[in-house]
């Protein structure tokens, strides 16, 4: 249904709006103190609800309770405390309209010409671990009708929803009042936090069935909020920003602890080199370029300082490549491995931590980026991309986490002997392939690799630019092909090499050319039943 309209003639000029009365209801109490302060010395009415009035109050300022204009007081657990007309009314008239002033005042109803509202912690409740009920109950009602209904009404209402904004707030008090513009703009940004709000919402019920299961929706809404502007895109040309996802829990929201701003490069590559360190049980570490690994590696199981010694073997893998690289740690950064980069150009290092010592050792290296993920950091369960037009979204393409049994336990044999070696060294290249752009081929030894061929247009030539990588260390190794081998051309490059085992998915048409090779040269070849392409 339509709403109504009106003659254009009927509504009268409001640019500055002088702030004699407030709403202020936030479960993010940040800065509430000053900002009420400042109102309480303007001379501004305070109405507000809960535990927001209560700390008003205990800091000595005036304030009236909702529940004193509604008549009502809070009910059902203060799921009922602001849907009334005496709220409602006072956040809706459009004072430029003569009716509407008037019908206020028949019915003893005062505007409000600022409303301050934050919304119930929905998304920092399902970041929580908590579930079914404890999560409904932190879905707002009042307050994003409220916060509408503001921001409907900006000729006459300014709506602010961030602790960011109270400073302007505090400007206008003292300038005489809030302009169109800022309410305008103010308006934009609460309307931008209810949908993220409703997006956070959806998204939950959309994930969460019965089993626990995600499901792929059949609406999808992606809302974030810019965090900064970057120098610059993939190239000085393009202009980029980096934004927050809501819910986001991932690069997006890692902390800065020193070095240059991030770059759109940076966080690409960053983003692959956390995807392939944490595939790992084990402390590892990937040394990323453009996106492709040219190392990872997890620790020697005698190190004394695991996540050093997984470092040291991933730079092994090309140091030539690693030279202005990207560097990802599944564990700590210590002393030893902050000592070990003393002398390598690296751009930026993603970590769950840094060791005191480490950053006071990297306090030497100014531009180097150190980023600290957030304690809640995990692997996306969804993957979104943007096409032309729309958007492709899939499950995220993980493996589990718990043991190598759990990833080897579809694997068939098909040619040659148990290999000599651990099944953690066979699951390490599995796994590591699986961070190389397509047509991948990774050759590892002891759970680290030491030769890549990444992103070909053949599996032959990625087969033939991973021996030339690994040069005199191919012999012996584990071969690992994110797709199956359309020929036995591919895997005989390899063989003449001297790799011993290859793990590859299998279901070509031509497999059994595949494995009679394999049986003839006596190397061992696994089919995983599973494809890994990553585009």
């Amino acid at each position: 249904m339509a709403g109504p309209s009106h003659d254009p003639s009927l509504y009268r000029h409001r640019d500055v709006v002088p702030i004699r009365r407030a709403l202020v209801s936030v479960s993010d109490k940040t800065d509430l103190l000053p900002l009420a302060g400042a109102l309480s010395t303007a001379g501004v009415e305070i109405v507000s609800t809960g535990s927001t009035a209560a700390r008003i109050r205990e800091a000595g300022f005036d304030v009236s309770d909702v529940a004193d204009i509604t008549g009502f007081p809070e009910m059902l657990d203060g799921r009922v405390k602001t849907l009334h007309p005496n709220v409602h009314g006072g956040l809706l008239a459009d004072l430029r309209l003569e009716h509407h002033e008037s019908q206020l005042g028949d019915f003893g109803i005062a505007p409000f010409e600022l409303v301050v509202v934050n919304l119930y912690p929905f998304v920092e409740t399902v970041a929580s671990g908590a579930q079914g009920d404890d999560v409904v109950e932190q879905i707002d009602i009042g307050g994003p009708a409220m916060v509408r209904a503001s921001a409907k009404n900006h000729a006459n209402v300014a709506i602010v929803v961030n602790p960011a904004s109270y400073p302007s707030i505090i400007e206008a008090l003292e300038s005489g009042g809030t302009g169109l513009a800022q309410r305008r703009e103010l308006a934009a940004r609460a309307f931008a936090h209810t949908a993220a709000y409703d997006t956070a919402v959806a998204q939950w019920f959309a994930e969460e069935t019965m089993t626990g299961e995600v499901t792929l929706p059949d609406h999808l809404t992606v809302q974030a909020e810019k965090i900064e502007d970057l120098r610059y895109g993939e190239n000085s040309h393009q202009r980029a920003a980096i934004y927050s996802r809501v819910g986001g829990h991932g690069i997006a929201q890692a902390e800065l602890l020193q070095g240059k701003p991030m770059s759109f490069n940076n966080y690409t590559d960053a983003d692959a080199a956390l995807r392939a360190a944490y595939d790992m049980v084990l402390p590892a570490v990937a040394i990323m370029k453009h996106a492709n690994p040219c190392g990872i590696a997890v620790a020697d199981p005698k190190a004394l300082d695991p996540i050093a010694s997984a470092h040291i073997r991933a730079h092994e893998c090309d140091p030539l490549s690693a030279f202005g690289g990207v560097i990802a740690a599944n564990r700590p950064v210590t002393l030893k491995m902050a000592e070990n980069l003393r002398d390598i150009f690296t751009e930026v290092i993603v970590a769950p931590d840094f060791a005191p010592d480490a950053l006071e050792l990297f306090k030497a290296k100014k531009n180097l980026r150190l980023l600290k993920l957030p304690s809640d950091w995990k692997q996306e369960r969804m993957d979104v991309r943007l096409v032309s037009g729309g958007l492709l979204l899939q499950d995220a393409d993980l493996f589990p986490d718990d043991d190598f049994e759990s990833v080897a336990k579809d694997w068939q044999r098909v040619a040659g002997d148990e290999p000599d070696v651990p099944l953690a060294d066979l699951v390490f290249a599995w796994k590591s392939c699986r961070a190389v752009k397509s047509n991948a081929i990774v050759l590892a030894k002891g759970s680290a690799t030491v030769g890549i061929g990444m992103g070909q247009v053949n599996r032959v030539d990625s087969c033939k630019l991973a021996v030339e990588r690994a040069g005199d260390r191919v012999a012996g190794t584990i071969a690992a092909s994110d797709a199956f081998f359309p020929f036995s051309d591919g895997p005989e490059v390899l063989m003449d090499a001297g790799v011993k085992v290859i793990i590859q998915p299998g279901g070509s048409v031509r497999d059994e050319e595949t494995i009679a090779l394999a049986k003839k040269r006596g190397v061992t070849m696994y089919f995983t039943g599973e494809r890994h392409f990553f585009h």
